[in-house]
């Protein structure tokens, strides 16, 4: 499947245009965070120590994959920070920012004499977006608070994986990237105000904690009202039925989602079950949850009788919620991906190009832009430095590792 080709163009500019981010977090939410604000304007300043983000470390067969894809629109400098040219160099940035990300582990920007406090009085405007894994306070904030360790706090891996197996973690960085989510939308809430003038610079305290245990919902209302845990329960659904993937005669795998009375009659009437419509086991969604079982059962041997192709194309044209397993090589080959450019193809000099996601979300009137690709380290370090008012004596300094 051929993908749309984004070119980089520096001068382009969307609605951050204006706006300098100083990005010293490491590893994935920070990187998120200002990949979405990169995405939309922001000039976007890492500040990387001499061996450079971790990020950069993640490789799979030796190629540093996913700091091209969430480095991509940003400018690097390199600074050794505990050489006191070097801090001389960022607070003279710090003066120049918008915003500045950091995810230490509390207290240790206060032992680098980086306090808000100190940051705010150096630039009032200034938007500091503090990421650790438990905040700032409480008994845990000094915790290390990888992602890992927070799925598992936060009541997801517990609800994730079958009931007779253990707890699952999601295989990627999900309480990262759901942090960055949230903390773009902060940052961008916290520049609003100070546009609107009902604040000036602010402090963000974002954990990783928080937003994961957001996604799961009413859960803690659930417990206090019934006094329930709700179970693991493999890919089926503790609030709706029929929910499912379901296997195949070639062996492949539909999802299937019933979530609504008027779907999950559908999908009854489609597997020659119209009976179970009139059944008080299926009346409604909570006796359908009851007995989710016997539905799974019904459901399953329909499409165990079919193909998956045939099973798909009679599910979609009665107007069921269904949609096939894809892994990413089905991704990269689905048209919907390539029509909807879901999936581009950008710039690299080492690749020619490299597949990676476009620009979320779409904006009609100001969309996102493609600036640049991800830096290589301290690319730009004596280009921001000079920006900043440094002269070549200083800058010099400041850059020796």
């Amino acid at each position: 499947m051929t993908h749309a080709q984004k070119a980089f163009d520096p001068t382009a500019t969307g609605p951050l245009d204006g706006i300098r981010v100083l990005d010293l977090s490491r590893l994935m939410a920070g990187n998120m965070l200002s990949l979405q604000l990169a995405d939309f304007g922001a000039d976007v300043v890492k500040i990387e120590p001499p061996e450079g983000d971790p990020l950069r470390d993640w490789r799979d067969d030796g190629h540093s994959l996913f700091w091209k894809t969430y480095g991509r629109n940003k400018r690097s400098v390199a600074l050794n920070l505990r050489q006191a040219p070097a801090m001389a160099a960022l607070w003279k940035l710090i003066e120049t920012a918008d915003v500045l990300i950091e995810n230490y582990r509390p207290g240790t920007l206060e032992k680098m004499g980086l306090a808000p406090q100190a940051l705010l009085e150096r630039n009032p405007d200034l938007i500091v977006v503090r990421i650790s894994g438990f905040g700032q306070t409480g008994p845990y904030a000094q915790f290390p608070g990888f992602g890992t360790i927070v799925e598992a706090m936060s009541g997801f891996a517990d609800r994730t994986g079958f009931p007779d197996r253990e707890p699952v973690l999601p295989p990627l960085a999900l309480a990262d990237m759901i942090a960055g989510i949230y903390g773009a939308s902060a940052t961008t809430m916290a520049l609003y105000a100070r546009q609107a003038g009902t604040a000036r610079g602010q402090v963000i305290d974002l954990s990783l904690l928080e937003p994961m245990f957001s996604v799961l919902g009413p859960e803690a209302a659930i417990h206090a009202v019934t006094g329930k845990i709700k179970q693991r329960v493999g890919s089926a659904s503790n609030t709706a039925s029929p929910r499912n993937v379901y296997q195949c005669a070639d062996g492949k795998y539909l999802a299937l989602s019933g979530s609504t009375p008027a779907v999950a009659r559908r999908i009854f009437e489609i597997i020659g079950r119209a009976d179970m419509n009139e059944d008080p086991r299926f009346a409604n969604n909570s006796e359908r949850v009851k007995h989710r079982a016997l539905v799974d059962e019904a459901v399953g041997a329909w499409f165990a009788q079919r193909p998956s192709e045939e099973a798909l194309a009679v599910m979609r044209q009665s107007g069921a919620t269904v949609g096939p397993i894809f892994n990413i090589a089905d991704a990269m080959a689905d048209p919907h991906f390539a029509k909807r450019e879901i999936i581009v193809e950008v710039e690299d000099e080492q690749f020619g190009h490299l597949p990676m996601h476009d620009i979320v979300p779409r904006l009609s009137g100001t969309p996102g832009v493609w600036r640049r690709p991800a830096p290589g380290l301290g690319e730009h370090s004596t280009e921001i430095l000079r920006e900043a008012g440094l002269d070549e004596a200083a800058i010099a300094a400041a850059v020796t590792p």
